[in-house]
């Protein structure tokens, strides 16, 4: 995955069965690559029609999403995958908390926002941690992960596919 505008270039995705945030997410996150949880509680694939999701680090191990909470509305997001390049168009920014059943049911729904939503169209959503935000509001709560109560998401849709 690249995301140019972020100046990330090539970043690992490992693909596991799970979802969000959980402890194989976690774990694949602690060796400093991306993880992107697919099966019945995760999303799809690359190009996938429904949610593509990708889960990293901002303030712990390599911080490979240090910059996420930049990323704008019309920023492009590069994946390469399978031969073929897939770019996501950036749309929109939402905040995800652990602590609320719902929330984390719109962040993993196959239409980013739309739990029970019919997909007809590839989208991503790429999340990292609001720990930085969340300790200067004065909420240090954290899961069994130590990840804080809510998640940065950027959601894209997909708007070209190319020949790697």
């Amino acid at each position: 995955m690249s995301i140019p505008e972020l100046d990330i270039a090539d970043l690992r995705v490992e693909a596991y069965r799970g979802h969000t945030d959980d402890a194989a997410g976690h774990a694949i996150q602690n060796t400093g690559i991306a993880a992107s949880p697919f099966g019945p509680r995760g999303g799809v694939g690359p190009g996938g029609v429904g949610n593509y999701q990708v889960t990293g680090h901002r303030t712990s191990s390599t911080r490979i999403l240090e910059f996420l909470p930049d990323l704008g509305r019309g920023d492009r997001v590069v994946v390469r995958a399978g031969g073929v390049e897939y770019v996501y168009e950036i749309r929109g920014t939402r905040i995800t908390s652990f602590r609320s059943a719902r929330s984390l049911a719109e962040q993993r729904a196959a239409v980013p926002g739309r739990p029970g939503a019919t997909p007809v169209r590839a989208m991503i959503t790429i999340s990292t941690c609001r720990t930085q935000e969340d300790h200067a509001e004065g909420n240090y709560w954290s899961d069994e992960f130590d990840n804080p109560e809510h998640r940065i998401d950027k959601i894209g849709v997909l708007v070209r596919t190319r020949p790697a």
